[in-house]
């Protein structure tokens, strides 16, 4: 079903791989474009389970707009193992502006087709989604 702000629907191959990441954790992290000819939200890129951080920040594109589902593991201070799902909204500065706008109205309308979000960014360039940043907003 297409949003009636940005007319973009969601295909069903990303709930499917949104799902298999929550669930079965079988993708490190998942990365989402719009495809704008077919108005839809599609699969763009998955990483493996031992895909490393740098592995996912490597495959955001540097001056284009992306969605990404990134599975965070770290240690609590109790020195429990636990992991967070980050949905991260990728609108680098040097992207076109058409592009960040249908990016930004079609947001919530996909991130509700994936139930299990647990934190959300916004990032516009590499440090504004560091390992730092997310360490302190996965506690």
């Amino acid at each position: 079903m297409a949003n009636a702000a940005s007319g973009m629907a969601v295909n069903d191959d990303c709930k499917l791989k949104f799902l298999e990441l929550k669930a079965k954790r079988t993708y490190r992290f998942v990365i989402f474009k719009i495809d704008e000819k077919q108005k839809e939200v599609v699969v763009e890129k998955v990483g493996e389970p031992s895909s490393s951080y740098e592995d996912f920040a490597a495959s955001l594109p540097t001056d284009e707009c992306r969605y990404a589902i990134y599975d965070f593991d770290f240690v609590t201070e109790e020195n429990l193992q636990k992991s967070k799902i980050f949905f991260i909204a990728w609108s680098p500065d040097s992207s076109r502006v058409r592009s960040k706008m249908l990016y930004a109205s079609s947001k919530d309308r996909f991130k509700r087709e994936l139930d299990g979000i647990q934190v959300e960014l916004q990032a516009t360039d590499p440090t504004e989604m560091g390992l730092d940043v997310f360490r302190s907003r996965a506690n």
